[in-house]
């Protein structure tokens, strides 16, 4: 399992903070709760494997 601790940020209410983030299975696109307010997250990861590279987006539902 490759886990990554990643800073993001709620596209709701603002708030930061911490998600642990597994990129083993690469590209996923998943929903996590926001601590804070409780809205859903979408959580975008796209793995780059050549380069070794993870990008993480978050959005809304609706974006």
């Amino acid at each position: 399992m490759l886990v990554k601790q990643v800073d993001v940020q709620c596209p709701y209410c603002g708030h930061p903070f911490h998600a642990e983030v597994d990129f083993s299975n690469g590209d996923q696109d998943y929903y996590e709760d926001c601590a804070n307010c409780c809205n859903p997250i979408r959580f975008q990861l796209h793995v780059d494997e050549l380069q070794k590279h993870l990008q993480v987006s978050v959005s809304t539902d609706s974006d």
